[in-house]
């Protein structure tokens, strides 16, 4: 198998849209992402060469949390064993759950593998930050990358004024639930989620009629269904209806200045 690695290199390679050019060897571990919130962060802490690949999911709008531009510059797996060990990386970066046979495989290859769960706070996003630039041998980087974090929430905190109710839904109709990332943006921009006030958790439905019979003053619509964009929720005088970009929604690490950004201009037209 190692014998073929450098023209299956040159073969998937072109098939994703890039050829890769690699770090030279020993400078710094050469990397695999398999997932896309570790997509990001990583396309921000590594040199040009390092990041060999990100997911499939980064070069598909529905399901990055990264712009189009960026993504382009890097080539994309479909996560599958073969294609990761034609690239020859040092390292693969995944999610939580990815298969134990997968794992099991590339390690048996001797490529190293470093998962991360999802971050359900702003806290433990920053950490995965630290700890993937860590990982790619730059924890400047992360620093850096941290900083540019807690900045873009500190302007969108507000200064003064009490917490705008707000209902975020979510593509096919649900709530988040008060322990995910972007309840914790919400808080820290200003929002009080209703959602909880209402007996609901995470990944509960909210039915269209619910939204009418008691509107919040702000509704975020992150989703794309039929209920969410009808036209009797531009009849409610006293919400406010809003759109969020559903890249903004599970991922932290840069996403989070994006998310910050928006739901800061959100409350501003909403005061």
């Amino acid at each position: 198998m190692r014998r073929l690695l450098p023209a299956l290199v040159l073969l998937l390679a072109g098939c994703a849209g890039a050829e890769p050019t690699r770090v030279a060897e020993s400078e710094r571990p050469t990397i695999v992402s398999l997932n896309p919130c570790t997509d990001a962060v990583l396309a921000e802490v590594t040199v040009p060469g390092q990041l060999l690949a990100i997911s499939h999911y980064s070069k598909d709008p529905r399901s990055s949390s990264m712009d189009a531009r960026t993504a382009a510059r890097f080539a994309a797996t479909g996560g599958t064993v073969e294609e990761v060990l034609a690239l020859d990386p040092d390292l693969v970066v995944a999610g939580s759950f990815l298969a134990p046979a997968t794992r099991a495989a590339l390690e048996d290859f001797g490529v190293e593998v470093a998962t991360f769960d999802i971050a359900r706070d702003v806290a433990s996003s920053e950490a995965q930050v630290r700890d993937l630039a860590a990982l790619a041998g730059d924890p400047e980087a992360g620093e850096a990358l941290v900083a540019q974090i807690e900045h873009a929430l500190s302007e969108a905190a507000p200064a003064t004024g009490e917490p705008v109710e707000i209902l975020l839904w979510q593509p096919g109709g649900i709530v988040a639930g008060e322990q995910e990332l972007v309840s914790d943006l919400l808080r820290r921009t200003g929002f009080a989620n209703v959602a909880p006030r209402r007996g609901l958790g995470q990944a509960d439905y909210v039915a269209l009629e619910d939204v009418v019979a008691t509107p919040p003053r702000v509704l975020l619509v992150a989703g794309g269904e039929v209920g969410q964009r009808h036209p009797v929720l531009d009849r409610l005088p006293q919400m406010r209806r809003e759109a969020f970009d559903t890249s903004l929604l599970y991922c932290g690490g840069p996403t989070i200045i994006r998310a910050a950004e928006r739901l800061a201009e959100i409350r501003e037209n909403a005061s």
